[in-house]
């Protein structure tokens, strides 16, 4: 069997007890994201053809991540950076109202080269969005950040 690039690409998903709009802008709006996944910092709003950066106090930095597609309360699509320096992976987050109220959120992530490396990083990135949509979750559920720490 051959592994293509396809079969690296992942999702993962959370629910969330809150609304489409407010939970979008916990990833679109700098000021909410910076509280509980870019820790040391996101400037700009996640808008159509924006350049935003995102930088993170436990991995080096800053990543400029560029706005494909914006629609508020239903779409996020961007480009960042490979972490291995090669290439650019396109993140898909998608906000569907499941019930009045309720929220899921799928992160999907392709790019990814059919290689050890690109494996490994896949990986990471499975671990680091799954993080993401938890330490999201806690902060707008409780107003709490939990990342700072878990990855150094």
């Amino acid at each position: 069997m051959t592994i293509t690039a396809k079969d690296m690409d992942f999702t993962v998903f959370c629910i969330f007890d809150h609304p489409p709009a407010k939970v979008y802008a916990a990833v679109a709006e700098p000021d909410q994201l910076q509280q509980h996944f870019t820790t040391a910092g996101a400037k700009g709003v996640m808008q159509s053809g924006a350049t935003v950066t995102w930088e993170f106090a436990d991995f080096p930095g800053p990543f400029d991540v560029q706005v494909i597609e914006a629609v508020p309360g239903e779409k996020l699509v961007f480009d960042w950076g490979h972490p291995s320096g090669d290439g650019r992976n396109r993140v898909t987050f998608t906000f569907e109202e499941i019930a009045p109220g309720r929220t899921r959120v799928e992160v999907s992530e392709t790019g990814w080269q059919p290689t050890a490396d690109g494996l490994k990083f896949a990986y990471g990135n499975v671990m680091g969005w799954s993080y993401m949509l938890a330490t999201m979750r806690t902060w707008l559920d409780h107003g709490i950040s939990r990342r700072e720490g878990m990855f150094r």
